[in-house]
């Protein structure tokens, strides 16, 4: 997958400017965290919209158990020597994701534990195996408690593989090369407690840097004059790379079946789609896209990466494809401009300066330095950019929302007096101005808004304290009736008030 990237990478740029580009810290920190949010934000939809936000939560601590089971397996095979980047980690933590949903489903399916108290057992005690074989059996290993709960991705930048370009041929060194170095060992001097001058000292040659090198590491042994043609390219950004084109291609390969298993479930199985295994092929890849987070943000922020950038998406429209389209950019958002936030800038507002002005008032002792974790930034971004929407959305925002429930408080109030002027006609008492707002219980301010409506509007007129209820007014209340009150047969026409 490198490959490729990096090829396709050189149809626009040299490799000295790729080498340029990939050792800024900024802009592959910015490139991982900007692929974690879409590949994200892609699942994180589904999950959202099947109410399984919180399985997301359950997976990013499990897939730790199927790492160590995993590599506890790897090292019990002879003459091979595991590390944490290898792929079989990512299909071993996929796989304790999926036990996990498969844990987590049979409990509920029981009809003896809930969803939620099923979740809560399922998770805990896989990580707590974790936990266990970790300390008991693999203590020796590095797996750094900072990069499980927020990530390093200030630091993907500097764990590479090389790729060469040209000048690509590997370098062999015998003992007959000039360019080895060899020494003369005593063999037997330890074994016979002898020292090296003894008559009896045997020694044999020994060559130190004998062996197949390949282009670059010949280079940095210099055992070559000339440098080979080499680009240096972040692990994380080809794994996240690979992650993010497999989800894409996912979404979009199922997007009917997603689509139908999500929303209707039991059609979707009587139209033989199989829902089942389109939950638990998303289950698989929502464990392959943590665990390939893992690094970048850690295995608990990654939630925020899931599921923030849905749910603001969700507030903004209510079309599957557009969320699939909305979620992405959010979480893009957030990556980008939290690694400024990060670095202490926020929209150009430079928070060191902030922090001086606060520190008299809320006592911060001289702690004016902004100096935080980037994933964790990011994901404060994410949150700005979901209040940002939860406040403003012009559909489903808070402020969208008061002002339509305060329009239908409105309106009905409106109502409330026509239909009240309406029901009354020949008795002038209940129509009277001054005390209208009695019978409804109102202040008087109140009703005298309601009233300055309806005249305004022309569906009222007022003489001699009497409130009469004009053409446009009776139009008005017949149209709401129409609307609003539910159609019935004659026979049953003395039912409905």
């Amino acid at each position: 997958m490198d490959t490729i990237l990096i090829e396709f990478l050189l149809l626009f740029t040299t490799p000295e400017a790729l080498n340029s580009g990939l050792s800024d810290p900024r802009l592959v920190a910015t490139l991982v965290g900007i692929l974690v949010a879409i590949s994200g934000a892609l699942l994180g939809t589904f999950l959202l919209l099947r109410r399984m936000s919180l399985m997301t939560d359950a997976i990013s601590h499990t897939i730790l158990l199927g790492i160590v089971v995993t590599f506890m397996a790897l090292l019990a095979i002879p003459g091979l020597e595991p590390d944490l980047s290898s792929p079989w980690l990512i299909l071993g933590a996929a796989g304790a994701g999926v036990i996990t949903v498969i844990l987590t489903e049979t409990l509920t399916r029981s009809g003896l534990v809930k969803a939620d108290a099923a979740l809560g057992i399922a998770f805990p005690l896989l990580f707590a195996l974790s936990v266990i074989l970790i300390s008991r059996y693999i203590e020796n290993v590095h797996l750094d408690t900072d990069a499980v709960i927020v990530g390093e991705i200030g630091l993907v930048w500097a764990d590479t593989h090389s790729y060469c370009l040209a000048q690509c041929d590997p370098i062999t060194i015998t003992p007959e090369d000039p360019r080895a170095e060899v020494r003369r060992v005593c063999v037997n001097c330890t074994r016979g407690g002898i020292g090296p001058r003894d008559p009896e000292a045997i020694f044999e040659e020994e060559c130190n840097n004998c062996g197949t090198y390949s282009a670059a590491e010949a280079w940095g042994a210099r055992l070559i004059d000339t440098a080979p043609s080499l680009v240096y390219f972040p692990k994380a950004l080809g794994v996240m790379s690979l992650i993010t084109l497999l989800n894409l291609f996912f979404v979009i390969g199922f997007y009917k079946e997603l689509k139908l298993s999500t929303f209707d479930p039991a059609l979707a199985r009587s139209l033989g789609l199989r829902p089942g295994l389109i939950h638990y092929a998303l289950m698989f890849l929502v464990s392959v896209t943590a665990v390939g987070a893992f690094d970048a943000v850690g295995s608990i922020l990654v939630i925020a990466f899931f599921i923030v950038p849905a749910a603001a998406a969700y507030l903004l429209t209510d079309r599957l494809a557009l969320i699939l389209v909305i979620a992405p950019i959010i979480g893009g958002f957030g990556a980008y401009f939290g690694y400024d936030l990060a670095r202490g800038n926020l929209f150009g507002l430079q928070v060191n300066d902030l922090l001086v002005i606060l520190d008299p008032i809320l006592g911060l002792d001289g702690y004016t330095t902004w100096n935080v974790s980037i994933s964790a930034s990011m994901v404060i971004m994410l949150f700005l950019a979901f209040m940002g929407v939860w406040i403003l959305s012009p559909r489903y925002g808070l402020i969208a929302n008061s002002l339509r429930r305060s329009d239908q408080q409105r309106r009905f109030r409106e109502q409330m007096i026509l239909g009240h002027l309406a029901n009354h006609p020949d008795q002038p008492e209940e129509r009277a101005l001054s005390t209208l707002h009695q019978h409804f219980g109102w202040s008087r301010w109140g009703m005298a808004w309601v009233i300055f409506r309806l005249r305004s509007q022309g569906a009222i007129t007022i003489q001699d304290d009497l409130t009469e209820l004009s053409e446009s007014g009776r139009a008005a209340l017949a149209a709401f009736r129409q609307v609003n009150l539910p159609h019935v047969t004659p026979q049953h026409a003395d039912s409905v008030q």
